[in-house]
């Protein structure tokens, strides 16, 4: 009994011998949490340089990696059509842009700078609505290669030039962050035009499924050519212009909802080249 009372009078005060020297009585005290890294800004995905270093061209995405579809829409507007606009000829599109957030569908817009000076506003409400992103469809919306459906075109040495100023007319008119992806007006290319654009650091989007919407006036007709076509990564060309495609916001309340129900999902451009690169 008195060796106990010895030993717990000796574990007492080494206790407090190591309490004076300043040992923990409790437990000991947690480390702070590390500070939170910066947030990296999201870099929109391109594709690697094609052959010789040309301008990559884009057309679908991977058809093994789910469901999902991309809808494009062109704004054209050509550099001389101005008289057309002061004259009341409709280049946009409000209703169709309506129909696609109600139904709550990303789309990827490919602008023409003439569009967004014509209709800046729209452009501006566009470019900053995360539903959808602006990517590039030239200025003036003149060919890149001879005989291009009538279209006027553009020297080779203006090419690069008329790419980069659509990105400053959208920058004018307040749309935040265009994305590199630039549409060949009337899709129409060649190796020259590829070439003359390798230094604007731009991917190319094509498509692989035409919605023929383009002065159509059946919306059905429409609507059917797109759901026959639709594969898992397709990227659908339509247009976001009144006075040229009047069916396209009718044929679209049709194709929405018929795709979703055949299990696809709606994304961006975007989603697709990241899928592409092995980011999606």
């Amino acid at each position: 009994m008195i060796t106990l009372s010895r030993r717990v009078i000796a574990i007492c005060v080494l206790a407090a011998a190591l309490t004076a020297c300043g040992a923990p009585a409790g437990p000991a005290a947690r480390p702070p949490a590390p500070a939170p890294s910066p947030a990296v800004p999201s870099v929109p995905p391109t594709l690697a340089a094609g052959p010789a270093g040309l301008t990559p061209v884009f057309e679908h995405g991977p058809r093994d990696a789910g469901r999902t579809v991309a809808l494009t829409f062109d704004a054209d507007m050509t550099a001389d059509q101005g008289p057309r606009a002061a004259a009341g000829e409709r280049f946009d599109h409000p209703r169709l842009i309506g129909t696609l957030r109600a139904l709550k569908v990303p789309a990827t817009v490919f602008m023409t700078g003439r569009w967004a000076e014509e209709y800046p506003d729209q452009a501006r409400a566009l470019g900053r609505d995360p539903l959808f992103e602006v990517a590039n469809h030239s200025y003036s919306h003149y060919a890149f290669t001879g005989d291009c459906y009538g279209l006027p075109t553009v020297p080779e040495e203006r090419m690069r030039a008329d790419v980069e100023r659509a990105y400053r007319a959208f920058r004018a008119v307040g749309v935040p962050d265009p994305m590199p992806y630039f549409r060949f007006p009337g899709g129409c290319y060649d190796r020259r035009a590829l070439r003359a654009l390798t230094p604007a650091g731009v991917t190319a989007v094509q498509w692989d499924v035409v919605g023929g919407d383009a002065f159509a006036t059946d919306a059905d007709a429409v609507a059917r050519q797109v759901l026959d076509g639709v594969r898992p990564g397709s990227v659908v060309v339509l247009h976001c212009t009144r006075s040229s495609a009047p069916t396209t916001e009718e044929a679209v309340r049709t194709v929405v909802p018929e795709l979703r129900r055949r299990g696809y999902r709606f994304v961006k451009v975007s989603e697709l080249i990241g899928a592409a690169n092995g980011r999606g």
